[in-house]
């Protein structure tokens, strides 16, 4: 049995994977989160008290951090400021959170040397044209368009630095855009669906070109446990499921998953800077660790997640008055 701390943990992603281990090991779990608008209390509610321990703190805390670490044996990184348009209008919590808050982590598993395990995503890379036959791998250069894809970018950077200076006991990974259960309806496919739930049609940036390879939120937390359990220190593993899709294709799914007619969206303004495509080549993660994804079909997967939020209207009904209210101001 193993002491997991776990930054982020009432996040969207965060708490799938103290779900995660959870049903899968016998380990013990501390969670620490800000609780930004982002974290919700409710994700953690419920959750076996026995096996699972709530701090809320910020993991550019050195003194907490410090403390938190030292009874670990496993530090998983998911706390990150992480919406694209909020680091357009104000990029210092992304400074703060994704490069201090690592920064801080780092220098206390290297105190205590502590088993580190990085989250990071694809929008690293920056994107792909459209017809470009390449995807991206753990040797692709670095390309960020965003204050949020920079600084992630940046908090990879002091891993890998942390890892060859000091010796320092990490792995890291970066995956492809994630859906599914508990994640803030702010983002793209939470967003349409709550829409079409409350009789609203969805709304699509620009033409909805922008591809992005999709992947089931479990199946991600999954290939990170097999990356801790597994994995090369010092190697970067990208996460992802095969699930290029445009975003006009995705809403178009979602409405027919819905029973709505499949042209019932509206155009909105495009995003500043919007990047234009994602894909994973995953093949690294799955020849060495043997993982395979679940949700082989991403509309199984979409199903799963359209039911889930269904099912838990109470979870995301609170903010989605003010949510819709922050699109609106900004014609989206």
């Amino acid at each position: 049995m193993a002491n997991y701390l776990v930054t982020g943990g009432a996040g969207f992603i965060g708490t799938n994977f103290v779900r995660h281990l959870l049903e899968h090991t016998d380990d013990h779990v501390t969670i620490v989160d800000k609780m930004t608008y982002a974290a919700r209390p409710e994700s953690v509610d419920g959750l076996d008290p026995q096996r699972v321990t709530f701090v809320q703190g910020d993991v550019c805390d050195a003194a907490l951090m410090d403390r938190l670490v030292a009874a670990a044996d496993v530090v998983v990184h998911f706390a990150a400021e992480s919406h694209n348009d909020n680091s357009l209008s104000d990029p210092s919590p992304f400074v703060q959170t994704n490069v201090v808050g690592t920064y801080t982590l780092l220098e206390a598993v290297r105190r205590h040397d502590v088993r580190y395990h990085h989250i990071s995503t694809d929008e690293v890379y920056g994107d792909l044209e459209l017809d470009d036959p390449e995807k991206f791998t753990a040797t692709t250069p670095y390309n960020p368009s965003s204050p949020y894809s920079a600084t992630k970018a940046g908090s990879d950077l002091l891993v890998r630095a942390w890892v060859r200076s000091f010796g320092v006991r990490a792995t890291l990974s970066n995956c492809s855009n994630n859906y599914g259960p508990f994640q803030h309806i702010e983002k793209f496919i939470p967003r349409q669906i709550t829409n079409v739930i409350d009789g609203v049609r969805p709304k699509l940036y620009g033409a909805g070109l922008n591809v992005r390879d999709w992947i089931h939120v479990d199946d991600h937390n999954a290939a990170v446990l097999r990356i801790i359990e597994d994995g090369r220190m010092g190697e970067t593993y990208l996460i992802g499921a095969d699930g290029e899709k445009d975003n006009k294709t995705v809403v178009e799914t979602i409405l027919r998953l819905m029973g709505e007619p499949v042209d019932a969206y509206d155009h909105v303004n495009d995003r500043a800077g919007h990047d234009l495509r994602y894909a994973i080549d995953a093949t690294a993660l799955r020849d060495e660790l043997g993982w395979r994804p679940r949700f082989t079909s991403f509309e199984d997967g979409l199903a799963d997640t359209i039911a889930w939020y269904r099912d838990n209207e109470a979870w995301w009904r609170p903010i989605k008055a003010a949510t819709e209210a922050k699109y609106a101001a900004t014609g989206q």
